[in-house]
């Protein structure tokens, strides 16, 4: 094992330092890496982001000091720019609701950082994820971490069998509470440092202001309508909106309002009950299964609509190459365009895609 080495991305958290620490005891070749992946001009005046920052960069530096190993800051702002970016930016304007942590990984974490390993002569790289990555038949399969609370597997569905082959996990069998342990026992800063729960390149919040900013169009108000399209008030932009969203509607209407739908071309934001969230399954695109290379007819599953949803018994159809049919058991909340749908079968994920809009039996 000692001429294994990796490439481990470390963000300054406990999570990728202890990591770091664990491949290095095992008997890996470690290189720590932090990814600078956007400057302060990305935030907006007076921001300042909640991961990647000058101090996140230097608590990595002091993590691979203290393990003895070599530490590089890696320069993807154009591919974060270009690849999470500027897809959350458009997939907004198109009235959906994007998660760019997936795109992240798959584009920068396990996409740009393992070419750079491989450019290093490196075998692997590692994250301090919580998930699993076991081999099974030939086939690298993706599982879920020992610690339901942690485990990050929704985001990681879109990662290939190529990837998932040079790719490490070494925290999937721990808890964070054994997690943060570790971290004390090798004297580490950053033992007790808070996780990071923004968007980094939005740390406020403001996901209007950021894309106004970054595309250099503005989104003018419009109207918020009812169902039967009679206008109830007016909105500040439809990208200031998502599906189920209750808080910050700025409008009385005399009873609890959400929104159930957008209309980026019309503008509108229409506003019901929260019975009219509910659908009966949902159409995708982009699937990406790592279980298997098709879904043959139609299969049994649980599937999880957002990371922090329960998961739903489902069938699941494959209905192209990369599209994907599913057909919840019991009618579910909020099925959000933009979002992903992550499969599972047990412990095993089998896939996942992007939903492109929820449908009604």
């Amino acid at each position: 094992m000692a001429d294994n080495s990796v490439l481990v991305g470390m963000s300054g958290g406990v999570d990728s330092s202890v990591a770091a620490a664990l491949l290095l005891e095992q008997g890996y070749g470690v290189t720590g890496c932090t990814m600078h992946l956007f400057g302060n001009d990305a935030l907006g005046v007076g921001q300042e982001s909640t991961c990647c920052s000058l101090s996140d960069v230097e608590d990595a530096r002091r993590v691979c000091w203290k393990l003895g190993i070599a530490h590089y800051v890696l320069n993807f702002k154009e591919q974060f720019r270009r690849e999470v970016m500027q897809d959350f930016a458009e997939s907004y304007l198109r009235g959906e609701t994007p998660n760019p942590c997936i795109r992240c990984n798959g584009e920068l974490k396990f996409g740009a950082m393992l070419h750079r390993a491989a450019e290093l002569g490196l075998d692997y790289v590692a994250t301090g994820h919580y998930a699993r990555i076991e081999k099974a038949g030939g086939r690298y399969l993706l599982k879920k971490a020992a610690d339901g609370q942690k485990d990050q597997t929704y985001f990681l569905y879109n990662l290939t069998q190529a990837q998932l082959a040079h790719t490490l996990m070494p925290l999937g069998g721990l808890t964070k509470e054994e997690v943060r342990q570790i971290a004390e026992q090798h004297g580490f800063l950053n033992a007790k440092k808070g996780d990071s729960q923004d968007i980094c390149f939005v740390p406020d919040g403001d996901y209007g202001a950021f894309i106004e900013r970054f595309t250099g169009q503005t989104c003018p108000p419009g109207d918020f309508i009812d169902r039967d399209g009679n206008v109830l008030g007016r909105h500040r932009g439809h990208i200031r909106y998502t599906l189920g969203q209750r808080k910050g509607l700025e409008i009385a209407l005399g009873q609890r309002a959400y929104v159930t739908a957008k209309d980026p071309e019309r503008n509108t934001v229409t506003l019901g009950g929260n019975e009219e969230l509910f659908s009966d399954g949902l159409e995708a695109r982009g699937l990406n299964l790592i279980a298997c290379d098709r879904l043959d007819g139609p299969t049994r599953c649980t599937v999880k609509i957002r990371h922090s949803r329960q998961e739903a018994p489902a069938t699941a159809v494959q209905t192209g190459e990369r599209t994907l049919e599913v057909r919840f058991d019991q009618p579910q909340r909020a099925v959000t365009p933009g979002q992903a749908v992550v499969l599972y079968s047990d412990e095993v994920v089998l896939g996942g895609a992007t939903i492109d809009r929820a449908i009604q039996r």
